[in-house]
């Protein structure tokens, strides 16, 4: 236990006089979780709209005027035809083409339907699809508005409807922060812990002090710990940070409890920090580790779930997600900030953490050994 402490003190001494990794380790998450969830809106605006009206009826000018008022259309472009209009589509004018047949109103008065055309540059396939989905919405409101007004005075003959009444669970006031927060926390978190375990043996190497501690009486399973503990307290701080400035900045609360986060995180912690660590024991250069830290630190994210649902990815997409830590921590995090739940909610996911945990730091171990001989 000496031999530990005096090696936890000999890594915390070095990590606290590099003022540059300081910087990294606590300005750096901060400035990111300011910036990144006022940034990363799921919710699609200002889309720009044309709209060529062969109607210009009193019907055609409400239902534009509903479009606009909505919030989310700018009327970008009113041109006469729909070449016209589809040629500003071409030039990046607009995003989506509104057709409002000549005959539009009399349809709607004598026949009780009428047909409409929307175009939509599907060149960005989320705005596209999102802004066909909120004008498709938008129509069939003003749709209903016109057969009430019908039925108030009376145009058309009462017909028996469905009233449908829902509720948002977990998240009522859809708001995409209390979302987006926890998920980008996790992120924040692997990045620093894989990033600096990564480099942390290498670092000796380069500096030529590898040699010395090869030499010494201190066991390989010694060393191993006194490079993880130091960056686990410390990712352990950056955590707390986050979650202040969650609360402060964002007014996000979890509704389970913090404690059952922090064991979870404490697991999570020595998985990631141990694939840094198993990475160290391989590269010969700090280039070398965090290139390869960086390559496997974004292929983690990008399948973790935080900006695509795991469901809606390919069968083979899900599978390599059962071999993702962070997509555990990531859903982790979610149900308990969401949803509340405790230790024995997730009690699957820290099984498969601890997987990891061992897996990873016994890696670790046995190839330093067998490199250092």
């Amino acid at each position: 236990m000496r031999v530990l402490k005096f090696l936890l003190q000999k890594e915390l001494r070095q990590i606290f006089r590099d003022k540059a990794i300081i910087r990294v380790l606590f300005i750096m998450p901060m400035i990111q979780l300011l910036i990144l969830p006022l940034a990363a809106d799921y919710e699609i605006k200002n889309i720009n709209l044309g709209v060529v009206d062969h109607d210009h009826s009193e019907y055609s000018r409400k239902l534009v005027n509903k479009i606009i008022s909505s919030g989310y259309f700018r009327l970008k472009d009113y041109s006469p035809s729909f070449e016209q209009g589809l040629h500003a589509i071409e030039k990046d004018k607009t995003d989506l083409i509104l057709e409002i047949p000549a005959k539009f109103e009399r349809d709607l008065v004598k026949e009780n339907e009428a047909t409409l055309l929307v175009a939509v540059n599907a060149i960005n396939g989320v705005k596209a699809g999102l802004g066909g989905a909120y004008i498709q919405g938008i129509i069939q409101g003003y749709n209903q508005d016109v057969r009430m007004q019908w039925i108030q005075f009376p145009r058309i003959n009462p017909q028996p409807t469905i009233e449908v009444t829902f509720s948002d669970w977990f998240n009522p006031n859809m708001n995409y922060r209390v979302f987006m927060v926890p998920g980008i926390l996790v992120m924040l978190v692997t990045i620093i812990g894989s990033s600096f375990a990564s480099n942390n043996i290498v670092r000796e190497k380069e500096m030529g002090t590898i040699e010395q501690i090869n030499v010494s009486p201190i066991k390989k399973w010694q060393f191993i710990l006194g490079k993880l503990i130091p960056f686990w307290m410390l990712a352990l701080v950056v955590l707390t940070i986050g979650f202040t400035i969650a609360r402060v900045v964002y007014g996000i609360v979890p509704l389970g409890h913090y404690i059952t986060i922090y064991i979870f995180a404490s697991i999570y912690l020595l998985a990631i920090l141990g694939l840094g660590l198993l990475l160290s024991t391989y590269a010969q250069t700090q280039q070398q580790s965090m290139l390869v830290s960086f390559f496997l630190t974004m292929i983690f994210n990008l399948l973790s779930g935080l900006f695509t649902p795991i469901e809606s990815m390919p069968a083979w997409a899900q599978m390599i997600t059962k071999f993702n830590p962070v997509s555990y921590f990531i859903e982790v995090m979610r149900m308990v900030v969401l949803k509340g739940s405790g230790l024995s909610d997730i009690r699957y996911h820290i099984l498969a953490m601890l997987g990891f945990a061992i897996f990873f730091n016994s890696w670790a171990i046995l190839n330093y050994r067998k490199r250092s001989g």
